[in-house]
């Protein structure tokens, strides 16, 4: 009885021990998919970092070309403000690289590439619907960012650049980073958007992002001073923020800075600041 006990205890064992199909198959899926969201996240990563080193790199030229002169003396401020851009250029790739697999692999969010699966007014109105809600998402976080402890804790960083340059658009905290990482990832899952209208929205944010730090303004003097430069921001309003160091808090709109109270005006503009260096 003992030899046959112990006989039908190791085939239990060896049952136990021997890993389903079910099991085995599981796994690897696990693997895979895991495989494939970190290969996602590099890409986007990669993306991000080459979308920002592009971006900063072509209005640096243009700023080395229209003000020659104005980041003289700046090279330790660029240094560092690419070393945290491309900080930032990881994080914001992680939540992009999950979007981008969720969208390929399962279809989960809400991009659309068929032109026809939405009437064509829904494009422009899909673009201004992200561009208002990502400028509510910033107000806010900006805003927050500002109160003494949060400051000194994370936005503080941004502000070392003083003045900034083309390079400090991304020249975050990690802990800010990820504040502006996730609302876009977040949108999309959320609001219907084509794929090339949301190619526009990040186009908009790069260029708004480098352009409104860059130390000289790139629009017009009708367009800043006039009735479209009432509602719109420009380097001349965000170059009033760093100056002040409160007030202007939006990104694209100055709505929520003039429904709060915050809006404090436009900054001087960049030419004169180097004519008075002349």
């Amino acid at each position: 009885m003992t030899i046959r006990a112990n006989a039908a205890d190791d085939k239990a064992v060896r049952f136990r021990q021997v890993p389903s199909v079910s099991d085995t198959a599981l796994s690897t899926v696990s693997t895979a998919t895991a495989l494939a969201i970190t290969l996602s996240a590099l890409a986007m990563t990669a993306i991000v970092a080459l979308r920002y080193l592009a971006s900063s790199g072509a209005f640096a030229l243009a700023t080395r070309l229209r003000h020659p002169g104005l980041y003289r003396g700046r090279g330790s401020q660029i240094r560092r403000e690419i070393g945290w851009s491309l900080a930032s250029a990881a994080i914001y790739g992680l939540p992009a690289g999950i979007v981008a697999w969720g969208w390929q692999a399962h279809g989960w969010t809400r991009i659309y590439g068929d032109i026809d699966a939405w009437p064509l007014w829904y494009l422009p109105v899909s673009l201004l619907l992200y561009l208002l809600l990502h400028d509510t998402f910033f107000y806010w976080t900006h805003r927050l960012l500002h109160r003494p402890r949060w400051f000194r804790l994370a936005h503080a960083v941004h502000h070392e650049s003083r003045p900034p340059t083309a390079w400090a658009a991304m020249s975050f905290h990690p802990a800010e980073a990820v504040t502006g990482a996730v609302v876009v990832p977040a949108l999309v899952f959320l609001i219907p958007i084509h794929v090339a209208v949301l190619g526009l929205v990040l186009a908009i944010m790069t260029v708004m992002g480098v352009g409104n730090h860059m130390g000289w303004e790139m629009f017009p003097r009708a367009l800043v001073h006039g009735p479209a430069g009432r509602w719109l921001i420009t380097a001349t309003h965000h170059q009033r923020h760093h100056a002040a160091y409160r007030g202007n808090y939006g990104l694209y709109f100055r709505f929520w800075d003039k429904a709060c109270g915050t809006d404090i005006g436009l900054g001087d503009l960049p030419s004169a600041r180097l004519e008075s260096r002349a």
